[in-house]
């Protein structure tokens, strides 16, 4: 009985963790490349009472044994990097990454941040940065006279200015990539950071070396499902109550047994 009571109480904490996930899911279905996360867990260890296998004082062998389980534990909240759905935006500070690859943005202590989000806007001198001011890498910079920005599918940055007939490029977006993207830091802001686990960044220009490409007047949307989030809270719902109906079961039955008299 002592037993499934932590038991119980271990359900609880895992589905609170699952339900956590998801109301953080949620809350970004609007953000711009944002990325879903989904909880992972796993089995605890378990109480071994006779092992499978074990021979018997009559010569036989035990086929199953007995293992009773302790619960369930995290074993970690993994991030999913499905591409998201474009919405058409038509500004011209807007892009979407159609494909692997993220933005580089370099943070205000000099360390480079990667990033989904493509909703870019220009600073007050003409720089291309991301929503928080903060400048991609390499700098690209638009002139204040320029009539019309394009960006193709290759990143490079071409610009019309009075007198001209002709664009003028002026850079080129310059993107990384991750052999394990699921392993970056998240820092919030739309940012991540690379870590042991992700690995280093592998840079390249759009289009290359199974980089993606760009799209511009596009921005990537979040990649949650509403549907399926509620599905799974749902679920998770679900399993929080019944977890908790073993933990008030085991609580009786300790009851019962404290009021045996003889």
């Amino acid at each position: 009985m002592i037993r499934a009571l932590y038991t119980g109480g271990t359900g609880m904490v895992a589905q609170q963790l699952n339900i956590d996930v998801i109301s953080n899911n949620l809350a970004n279905v609007n953000t711009q490349g944002f990325k879903k996360s989904r909880a992972d867990f796993q089995d605890l260890l378990y109480q071994t009472l006779r092992a499978p296998g074990t021979v018997t004082t009559s010569g036989t062998q035990v086929p199953t044994g007995v293992q009773v389980g302790l619960g369930v534990k995290a074993a970690g909240v993994t991030k999913l990097f499905m591409q998201g759905d474009f919405r058409n935006t038509q500004a011209e500070m807007d892009v979407a990454i159609e494909g692997k690859g993220f933005f580089q943005i370099e943070k205000p202590d000099g360390t480079i941040g990667y990033s989904r989000a493509g909703n870019l806007q220009l600073d007050s001198s003409g720089q291309v940065v991301n929503i928080d001011g903060y400048p991609i890498y390499p700098s690209i910079s638009i002139p204040q006279d320029a009539t019309l920005i394009t960006i193709d599918s290759q990143g490079v940055v071409s610009v019309m200015q009075p007198g001209s007939t002709t664009a003028s490029q002026l850079g080129q977006f310059e993107i990384a990539n991750f052999v394990n993207p699921a392993g970056l830091f998240s820092e919030g802001k739309s940012l991540f950071s690379e870590t042991d686990a992700s690995g280093p960044p592998i840079t390249g220009l759009p289009g290359e070396n199974e980089m993606g490409t760009l799209l511009q007047g596009f921005v990537e949307i979040s990649n949650v499902s509403v549907v399926e989030e509620l599905t799974q809270m749902i679920l998770a719902q679900r399993g929080y109550e019944v977890n908790s109906k073993v933990v008030q079961a085991s609580d009786e039955m300790l009851q019962t047994a404290t009021n045996l008299k003889r």
